[in-house]
């Protein structure tokens, strides 16, 4: 399983995009960040308001100079069927990446074995490829796609600003921390 400062494995995945069937590799978006969303399955009733949430913002996290893919154990033709009928799931532009082996599931350690979905979970890979903030939960708690791009903002902050860190519920334009040695030894 990957770790959080741990570089991320370059794993091949047929996605569905832009009406295509394709191959990617997770190096192919290199030099940019990545949101990477794990959920249960296609046609299901949770994760149609997520992925739905995601294409909502999708706009906002490009121009936060991040791509999106969302994960699950259904194939490509799976993915296409459900972009042609659900109104939700037509919103969608980022890759809907194909993992019906449980490849990148297993990988990224969200993979529920005695059923062969994923748990919900999203992880944050700066443009480098490293893991740098991870999320998962039972699959019946939905996520927030405000709190995703929080934690990509603050993610960008401190990579952009070495010796600062994100105090908690950090946004853009509040104060940040310079840690110090000398505060430490006060304690």
């Amino acid at each position: 399983m990957i770790r959080i400062g741990e570089k991320i494995p370059d794993l091949s995945l047929q996605v569905y995009h832009g009406g295509e069937i394709k191959e990617v590799k997770l190096s192919d978006f290199r030099g940019r960040w990545i949101v990477i969303a794990f959920y249960p399955a296609d046609f299901t009733f949770v994760c149609p308001t997520e992925l739905e949430e995601l294409a909502d913002h999708y706009d906002e996290l490009r121009r936060l100079g991040a791509e999106v893919i969302s994960v699950s154990t259904d194939t490509v033709y799976v993915h296409k069927a459900w972009h042609g009928t659900s109104p939700a799931i037509k919103k969608i532009r980022f890759h809907m990446a194909a993992d019906p082996a449980g490849v990148a599931c297993r990988a990224f350690g969200s993979y529920i074995h005695k059923e062969g979905i994923p748990w919900r979970a999203t992880f944050i890979v700066d443009p480098e490829g490293m893991l740098r903030a991870m999320e998962m939960h039972d699959n019946s708690i939905g996520r927030s796609v405000k709190e995703i791009i929080r934690k990509l903002q603050a993610a960008k902050y401190v990579a952009e600003h070495p010796g600062e860190v994100c105090p908690a519920s950090w946004e853009p334009g509040r104060e940040t921390l310079k840690p110090s040695l000398e505060l430490v030894g006060e304690i």
